[in-house]
């Protein structure tokens, strides 16, 4: 049956065509088909930065949130704009507590200020059995390198878990302010330290540049205006020049490309606001919102609006070197969502303890809502940020008040507030000690 339909396609075909010139009896060309393009399976994201990493952090004392990366009109820092357009940037970052003694402090421990072993002076020594992150990374090998511009960091404490811990030479010594400019001299010591590392060798280095902590200093071809925040403004771009001096070294040594970079502040400053200059003191939001943002090799530039905690950087720098989290740190790792992951709400506590200066401050960051305990007899009171950014109308009853009320007792029950091991008598008696409106640190 298949020969005969094949015979009579045959013939209706000579029929068909019988009119037609007669074509070639040679085989007909073979089509020549254009090859289908090969589409590759775009490469996996990263969830993690490679293994053979090294962070370097700089923090900037005295540094506002309100920076030009986060929309203030002034360029004033241009270096560390450039920067964060290469970074994963968090828009609401609060530093651990309102002055760098206590801010510091946790942010080493990956705790609140109130649960470190510290004396109770105003410029805080801490214990040494207190465990920092740095020992940690020291431990696995890691090389701990650091420098820093004011006479306090020799013998805060805050030294420990470092094989290289430099000061600035020839400073001056002014407990109520800061007399010297420092940026170019710190930056000369990042570059001698950063000098002495190997391309096999990882390393953590930290480096906090002061200058715009008051006085606010004048500088050569500097000049933003003459009101306290002109002032402060210049200072700023005077140590966003030294900084910039080192990002370059950095890009320019083999293990640049490696090379995490995070920048953060100690805390943040006031002009006016709630009637307060310089810092420490309280916890209003000039002062405890801070820059924070990371730039990591394999991690897309993004921005994370979510509240987040100066606590998370002890359990995120380890987790950066691949190290598990210590126990006793807090914090939770930013790892994850550096590299994508949604980011959730986490409430955010700030703490300023009792010292021989200042009254004991606390604060819950929940969502929008701020409840501020004044003292030690945990005066409450709460303020709505979303519409209430400035922190000028408190809410003192109603609902909210309520929950965030039992928030901040549940968190009391589990916070380990250590007694300082000495105090001036203001302290030990349960006094407040006078409050200044400055502090040197």
């Amino acid at each position: 049956m298949r020969r005969v339909n094949a015979a009579v396609a045959a013939l209706l075909t000579v029929a068909a065509c019988k009119d037609d010139p007669p074509k070639s009896t040679h085989p007909p060309a073979a089509s020549v088909v254009a090859p289908s393009p090969v589409v590759s399976a775009p490469p996996p994201k990263p969830t993690r930065p490679p293994k053979d990493v090294n962070v370097l952090l700089i923090t900037v004392d005295c540094l506002r949130a309100d920076m030009p990366w986060a929309g203030y009109a002034r360029p004033i820092a241009p270096n560390l704009t450039k920067l964060a357009e290469r970074a994963v940037v968090y828009t609401h970052a609060y530093a651990t507590s309102s002055y760098t003694s206590m801010s510091l402090g946790g942010f080493l421990a990956g705790k609140v200020p109130g649960e470190l072993k510290r004396d109770g002076y105003f410029f805080g020594a801490y214990a040494a059995d207190n465990l920092f992150f740095p020992e940690v990374l020291s431990a696995a090998k890691i090389h701990t390198l650091s420098a820093h511009a004011h006479g306090y960091f020799k013998d805060a404490g805050f030294q420990q878990g470092f094989d290289v811990w430099d000061i600035v030479p020839n400073l001056k010594w002014n407990n109520t302010t800061d007399e010297n400019t420092t940026g170019p001299e710190l930056e000369a010591l990042a570059e001698k330290q950063l000098g002495t590392v190997t391309d096999e060798q990882r390393f953590f280095a930290w480096y906090h540049f002061l200058d715009p902590h008051d006085q606010y200093m004048s500088h050569e071809g500097i000049d933003w205006g003459k009101t306290l925040r002109d002032r402060y403004d210049a200072e700023v771009t005077y140590a966003d020049r030294a900084i910039g001096k080192l990002l370059e070294l950095v890009a320019s040594k083999p293990w640049g490309a490696r090379t995490i970079i995070i920048l953060t502040a100690d805390h943040g400053e006031s002009f006016g606001e709630h009637g307060r200059y310089m810092h420490g003191f309280e916890l209003w939001e000039n002062l405890i919102r801070v820059p924070l943002f990371f730039v990591v090799p394999g991690a897309e530039p993004r921005r994370i609006d979510v509240n987040r905690s100066a606590l998370d950087m002890a359990p995120t720098i380890l987790d950066l070197f691949g190290l598990p989290k210590e126990p006793s740190f807090e914090g939770t790792s930013l790892v994850p969502e550096i590299f994508g992951e949604s980011a959730v709400e986490r409430d955010v506590v700030v703490d300023l303890p009792q010292t021989s200066d200042n009254d004991r401050r606390r604060a819950l960051i929940h969502g929008t809502k701020k409840l501020i305990s004044f003292g030690m007899t945990d005066y409450l009171q709460l303020f709505d940020l979303a519409a209430d950014p400035e922190e000028k109308s408190p809410i003192l009853k109603g609902d909210d008040f309520d929950a965030a009320a039992g928030l901040y007792r549940a968190l009391q029950k589990t916070l380990k507030d250590v007694p300082p091991t000495s105090c001036r008598e203001s302290c030990l008696n349960g006094g407040y000690g006078k409050a200044k409106d400055k502090d040197a640190q």
